[in-house]
């Protein structure tokens, strides 16, 4: 047995293989550069005339590894009989065929004919007197020319079933046997499936001379490579499968149906929904089936509910997703309905609605291929909301994609949405625009519904791109073998890093810092109360004057306010002359009125106020920038503040204040800087105040522009 590996078969072109100058210009006109691996491993064989049983996976290139032989060694072109028989399951894949093989056969001249039910047989007739060479066709109909007498298999030489599995699943045996008996003893068989169930290797073992087996990649492991989900449902299955499509929200699917009734139901349905849906089975005329087909491949449908004998043979590029609004009667056909999606490379979905008489085949599916779906729940109130207002963005969305903003509005969006209030701002004004479009949820929803998948490259795909896709795999393959060769790169990268790392090191201490001294300031005293005791212990008098009210017993606030009552001994004088035992009393009861003289207190005078061992102090490092000014008891003008709208979350400094007031002659003359978070303050002399706010006012300071004013009075 012959099991070619693709991933570490070397890329390689048509020139390797012994073509003749008439098939490879016609490869040349498809555009195709490099052969598949199953092209590559069959044309050997096939073209020394022997039997072989291929499995590959539908959608590697089958056609054409079957069809270079074909046309390039076993016909011959001089003789006018059929060759080559070539049958399939359905009338789409034959059609399919034999496009593919008439494009590679166009310089050689071989005659290929499609024979299939459903179209005129005088027609047929004709095709195969005109000296048809290569015969493609479904079994029901070959075997009725063959009965008939207009099909003679004498100089046939070759004998190709193509989707061997499928058809032989599909009740196909009797009729392919019957086929078989008219057949020269001497004749090459080739035998093509996804998979190898046990009535193919039965076929082969029976039938084929001395096989050559040749196994690729099946459709079971393109289906290890794409996202099941099952959905369990227990009532109503038209109406569930429609609130999955909600959420799932596909771009293009196929829905398969067991029953050629449930596809009319289901298509139905959907198109009530707005969906751009249509069904395919037996029932409809060839001439039907071709134009869903085409509107299918165009993008025109979106949704194509079909059965497994109508989808034989349908690769349609741009499915997304494949949905079993019936679970399959069998392993193998649930591996081949979801082998559609998620080819050449893209990413693929399949859903499953799974009811209780379909838990047994489920767990039939994961014995079998190792296929574990993900058990999903259906959509609820809540989710089916989430939809609803997923389709109103979008709307909102495209409308504004299609408009010309005006800068001035668009400058009004951003600062809208930074004020804390926005979602209620934005909330009443969609209200506003809602309210006027009663229907607005309605129409978001139906634009949603009626999209149209894309459209595939060009109408007659399966002819062309299809195998130029087929040949980028092995394209993709070897670059993903190359990637460990790319990832010492990769590795190199913790060499550079630590390099990197040792750069923020060095401005680490300093980064680190910056939070220890810009912590709160009601912090900084209790830390630099072990520090300087002395010197701060007045400072930290101030705010720690509240909490004794609160928080401490009344017995002991006489002496923490002892301090303070004594220094304006001569505005108290009648306090020392009370008697002693109504002392605390009569301190609790003239205690409001001293809260309410120091509440009244302004900056200024508690400034003035202060000992001078409190304007000493020397502010933080990092916040306050030390001034040469005098002491503020000897300035004939009292200190006043500027509030400046930019802070540290800016990246603003006291160097960046204190350069910008020296620009404009004011030297020295800031009498302190503090940065806060989102601002900063400015001390100043009264005399210089309006020379300082213009300075700062409209400034660039770290970056913004700068807004400054009058601070108010605290």
């Amino acid at each position: 047995m012959t099991q070619p590996a693709e991933d570490t078969t070397p890329l390689v072109t048509f020139d390797a293989m012994p073509l003749t100058s008439d098939v490879r210009k016609a490869i040349d006109d498809l555009g195709y550069t490099h052969p598949t691996p199953v092209q590559r491993a069959v044309f050997e064989f096939a073209a020394k005339g022997r039997d072989m049983v291929v499995q590959a996976r539908t959608g590697t290139g089958k056609t054409a590894a079957f069809g270079l032989p074909l046309i390039d060694c076993v016909v011959k072109v001089n003789r006018p009989a059929v060759q080559a028989m070539i049958l399939c399951p359905t009338r789409e894949l034959a059609l399919q065929i034999t496009r593919e093989l008439s494009a590679i056969a166009k310089h050689r001249g071989t005659k290929v004919v499609a024979v299939y039910g459903g179209a005129p047989m005088g027609k047929q007739v004709e095709q195969l007197k005109d000296g048809a060479q290569i015969l493609v066709g479904t079994p029901g109909r070959v075997l009725d020319h063959l009965r008939r007498g207009t099909l003679d298999t004498a100089a046939c030489k070759a004998f190709v079933l193509d989707e061997s599995d499928e058809m032989l699943s599909m009740g196909f045996l009797p009729q392919i046997s019957e086929i078989w008996g008219y057949l020269p003893e001497q004749r090459q068989v080739l035998l093509f499936s996804a998979t190898l169930p046990p009535d193919v290797k039965r076929v082969a073992e029976t039938r084929l001379k001395n096989p050559e087996y040749v196994t690729l990649s099946g459709d079971n492991i393109g289906a290890l490579s794409i996202q099941h989900f099952v959905y369990m449902t227990m009532t109503d299955k038209l109406a569930e499968l429609i609130a999955v499509i909600e959420t799932e929200n596909p771009e293009s699917a196929i829905i398969f149906s067991n029953t050629r009734d449930d596809t009319k139901r289901v298509a139905a349905g959907l198109q009530a929904q707005g969906y751009q849906a249509d069904w395919l089975n037996a029932d409809l005329s060839q001439n039907e089936r071709e134009a869903v087909m085409a509107a299918t491949r165009k993008g025109e449908l979106r949704f194509l509910v079909c059965t497994d004998v109508a989808a034989r043979g349908i690769d349609i590029s741009h499915l997304t997703h494949v949905i079993n609004f019936d679970f399959p009667e069998s392993a193998e056909s649930y591996v081949h309905r979801t082998g559609r999606t998620g080819r050449a490379g893209r990413t693929g979905t399949a859903i499953s609605l799974i009811a209780p008489n379909n838990i047994g085949g489920l767990y039939l599916l994961r014995l079998t291929y190792k296929i574990k779906p993900i058990e999903r729940h259906l959509p609820s109130a809540r989710e089916r909301k989430t939809r609803a207002e997923a389709d109103l963005v979008q709307m909102f969305v495209e409308s504004a994609a299609s408009r010309t903003i005006h800068a001035e509005d668009l400058a009004l969006a951003r600062r809208l949405l930074t004020h804390e209030t926005a979602d209620r701002v934005i909330a009443t004004l969609l209200r506003d625009h809602l309210g006027a479009r009663p229907d607005a949820v309605e129409e978001a929803t139906a634009a949603r519904r009626a999209k149209s998948p894309t459209p595939a490259p060009e109408p007659e795909r399966p002819k062309a791109p299809a195998p130029a896709a087929r040949e980028q795999r092995p394209r993709i393959e070897p670059a993903r073998e190359e990637r460990p060769r790319i990832e010492p790169a990769r590795e190199e990268r913790p060499r550079i890093e630590p390099a990197r790392e040792e750069q923020p090191r060095e401005e680490r201490p300093r980064r680190e810092e910056r939070p220890r001294i810009e912590h709160p300031r009601e912090e900084r005293p209790r830390e630099a109360r072990g520090d300087r005791p002395r010197e701060e212990r007045p400072r930290i008098e101030h705010p720690r004057e509240e909490r004794p009210r609160i928080e401490q017993p009344r017995e002991e606030r006489p002496r923490v306010e002892r301090p303070r009552v004594e220094q304006p001994r001569e505005e108290r004088p009648p306090m020392d002359d009370r008697p002693r035992e109504r002392r605390p009393q009569r301190l609790r009861e003239e205690r409001p009125s001293e809260r309410r003289a120091e509440e009244h207190r302004t900056l200024e005078s508690a400034r003035l106020d202060l000992p001078p061992p409190i304007r000493k102090e020397p502010p933080p490092p990092e916040v306050v920038q030390p001034s040469s000014r005098p002491d503020a008891a000897a300035d004939a003008d009292p200190i006043q503040e500027i509030f400046v709208n930019v802070g540290r979350r800016d990246g603003a400094k006291p160097s960046d204040f204190q350069s910008l007031l020296e620009k404009h002659g004011i030297t020295g003359e800031a009498d302190y800087i503090r940065v806060r978070h989102s601002h900063a303050f400015v001390g100043v002399r009264g005399e210089l105040i309006e020379r300082a706010v213009a300075a700062l006012n409209g400034a660039q300071i770290a970056g913004q522009v700068a807004s400054a004013e009058l601070a108010r009075r605290r």
